[in-house]
């Protein structure tokens, strides 16, 4: 028995701030992957400008030869007429479908007509609101992180109601983006001022972990973003998924193992999901509490839920 072919797999946006040297390795890697769509850019802060908007572009096309869909991803945070003017140029950039992480970038590309694909960070919660940037242009939509499966369910049978064809996505795979905040808490960790904070957070390449007393890992620290303590896999779900009628799995870059990852989830859309489970891809905790309607550090298979 197998999934739905239909149902994609996408590379998120790199969320940490690596090397120059490190995302053409990743990037060079990942055109041999079993992905439809790489979503590309720097969504979490505008002072990591090791990258371009011609080296994404750049990169953009090498994927586009190998026969992915790019999606360049906008800033989740704007505060700055900087970060507007690089913002602009983003969304004119005119040759990839920007994904709007913000109501900038949204009104930026409705306003010039442009189709988009809408962002998690928007918070699209009812199909009124959906329907009305189906209009204005857009292509897809993430499901907010913490959505769980029964309300996308009922949000899906509402936009199928209602003529709504956009796909939706959901991110299936990573640390979930939780927060973004002016201040810098990794800069902070190393008692650096945000606007000299000689870009500590390259020293932490898949986030900083912050712990409880217990010494769980609540949360991910990632520059001015937070992100979850443990990695969500929804690998087991892809099925219900499909079935359910989203169209596409969001998995978030990691600096390592990243391969395995995007194989373990092609092969369970393929209905080969080995059993018994393998708890965890990489050496990480993980989780799937919202998915299943229950707090997000969550993960119904170790408490025999699923």
């Amino acid at each position: 028995m197998s999934a739905s072919p239909t149902l994609q797999l996408s590379l998120g946006p790199v969320l940490f701030y690596w090397t120059r040297e490190r995302y053409a390795d990743f990037y060079r890697e990942a055109a041999d992957w079993p992905v439809e769509i790489v979503h590309l850019g720097e969504s979490v802060c505008s002072r990591r400008r090791d990258m371009k908007l011609d080296d994404w572009l750049g990169i953009g096309r090498e994927l586009t030869q190998s026969g992915k869909q790019v999606v360049l991803s906008s800033q989740t945070l704007i505060e700055s007429e900087a970060d507007l003017r690089d913002l602009r140029k983003l969304c004119d950039n005119g040759e990839f479908l920007v994904e709007a992480n913000d109501q900038s970038a949204l009104q930026r590309l409705s306003a010039a007509g442009r189709p988009f694909v809408a962002g998690a960070a928007l918070n699209l919660y009812n199909p009124a609101t959906l329907s009305v940037l189906t209009r204005a242009g857009m292509r897809r939509w993430q499901a907010p992180v913490e959505m769980s499966k029964d309300d996308l369910a009922r949000l899906l049978e509402d936009c199928r109601e209602q003529g709504i064809e956009a796909p939706c996505e959901v991110f299936a795979y990573g640390h979930l983006p939780l927060a973004w905040s002016s201040r810098c808490f990794t800069a902070r960790r190393y008692q650096k001022p945000k606007d000299r904070c000689q870009f500590v957070c390259q020293k932490h390449p898949e986030g900083l972990a912050l712990r409880s007393q217990e010494d769980q890992q609540v949360f991910t620290l990632n520059g001015i973003q937070t992100l979850s303590g443990a990695c969500q896999d929804l690998r087991h779900e892809v099925r219900d998924m499909a079935g359910m009628g989203v169209g596409v799995a969001r998995l978030s870059p990691r600096h390592e193992g990243m391969a395995e990852v995007v194989a373990a989830f092609d092969a369970a859309r393929r209905g080969e999901l080995p059993a018994p489970d393998p708890l965890s891809l990489v050496d990480v905790e993980i989780c799937d509490g919202y998915w299943h309607g229950r707090p997000g550090m969550d993960h119904s298979r170790a408490a025999g839920l699923g």
